[in-house]
Formats: structure tokens, sequence, C-alpha cells
């Protein structure tokens, strides 16, 4: 099972409160592991303006303004642009499958505090890993389902409604959902 450019969506009950209601947009997927990106979780201590004063970036008068996310518990000091459309692809960008980008360089956010840069895009700090056979495990103990991920649900200004959102992509109707799983 190939993961990548798919959306996990946390199951109710999900043991570990980091992941409650996550919404995870897979970048990585191979036996050797999976990567993914918390697209539903804005931060609350740190804005892009803040963030650009942090690195000593300064923001043009044009310059963009994109939402920050905290994209999973692990190295939580590191950014990744999570993007779609045109941006200058180099060593520092990832192609993830739906046609996504992930940038884990200074010079995107460079160009957005130009004003310039992808149109679509959103900054996660940290990300959410998985050792080999971890993620697969996870979803036999049905904490995960997975489904599509189109870029307006991705991208989607309404953080708090994409769990919900990715749910009715599936037809599922959140209070049916049993955080225990069975076996037929």
């Amino acid at each position: 099972m190939d993961l990548e450019g798919k959306l996990l969506v946390a199951m109710p009950g999900m043991s570990d409160p980091r992941f409650d209601h996550s919404v995870i947009l897979v970048c990585a997927h191979s036996d050797d592991g999976a990567m993914g990106l918390i697209v539903n979780k804005p931060t609350r201590d740190i804005d892009f303006g803040s963030l650009l004063d942090h690195l000593d970036i300064s923001r043009a008068p044009e310059g963009r303004d994109i939402r920050v996310h905290f994209g999973g518990p692990v190295e939580r000091g590191r950014g990744f642009v999570l993007h779609a459309g045109s941006f200058p692809t180099g060593s520092g960008t990832m192609r993830v499958s739906g046609g996504f980008k992930m940038t884990a360089t200074l010079d995107i956010l460079e160009a957005l505090a130009r004003g310039e840069g992808p149109e679509t895009a959103l900054l996660a700090l940290g990300y959410s890993g998985w050792g080999p056979g971890q993620l697969e495990a996870e979803i036999l103990r049905n904490d995960w389902l997975i489904c599509d991920a189109p870029p307006e649900l991705v991208f989607s200004a309404d953080d708090g409604g994409k769990w919900l959102a990715a749910l009715k992509s599936l037809g599922i109707d959140p209070l049916s959902l049993s955080p225990t799983a069975g076996r037929a």
C-alpha cells in the first residue's frame, strides 16, 4: 500500500493527544517508513511575520502571509512549506503525489516575503514520522482512515473544518465512528 499523497484522518479516541482530530498529508511512504504534515492545526504561538523576523527575513509591503501549522512532533524547529502550483523546484523541493510539493529551504520563505512564490502554500513546523511498518500497524489498529487529498481541502482556510470535510469525502458521519476496532 502506497499512501504518498493521501490524507490520514485521525479516528475518534486517538490515544496520542497531539494527533487528536488530525488530518495529515502523507508526503513520503516506503518500506523505510512514512513522513507527513498535519494540515489542520495552526500554531498558536507563532505567525508567519514573527517567523520571518526570527529568521531575519524582511517582508516587502507586497509580501505574502501564509498560515503556520503544527506539522507534527518531530523536529519542531524545522519548517516545511507545502505548496501547489509553480515554484522553481531545486534540491530543497520534494514532489509529492497529487500535485503537491514540499520545500524546506529559506529561498521559498524569502520569495513569499517578497510577494512571490507559490500561489497556494502553508508552512508546517515539525513533521509526523513513522518507522518501518509503524503506520501500517496504526491503520490496522483503527487509528487512521485514509482518503484522497484534494488541494482545496488541504489548503482550505477553514482548518477547524478539515477533519469533518475529510470524513464527509468518505461518506462517513463522525457520530457513526467507534474508537474500537472490531473483527468480523
